[in-house]
């Protein structure tokens, strides 16, 4: 793996991770019944998403070039995170709708 690669696979990991935190954020926002902040860390959650994904397009990129793109350790943790953090801000989107209901009551 190259300094180049690992610098696409760093930030897939730092973004993913940030997007789990914000999803986590904005549901325990949305507990309290501040949905104001609750929306606004799902919003940041988002953009962390976003942000991975242009990473993760640049890799996918290399490899249908045909450059070669190694499969390390890395890269699995790297793709973990950014699906785990996808995972968290779709549940997230779901349990602050609930919390709407619930605390409409």
């Amino acid at each position: 793996m190259n300094d180049e690669q690992m610098a696409e696979i760093m930030p897939l990991i730092m973004y993913g991770g940030e997007a789990k935190s914000s999803a986590i954020e904005a549901i325990q926002a949305a507990k309290l019944g501040d949905f104001e902040k609750a929306d606004e860390r799902l919003d940041a959650a988002n953009q962390a998403i976003v942000s991975a994904h242009h990473g993760q397009t640049n890799l996918l990129t290399q490899a249908a070039s045909g450059e070669a793109v190694s499969v390390s350790i890395y890269m699995v943790h790297a793709q973990d995170h950014l699906m785990t953090g996808i995972a968290f801000v779709d549940l997230a989107r779901e349990i602050i709708e609930l919390y709407k209901v619930i605390k409409k009551y």
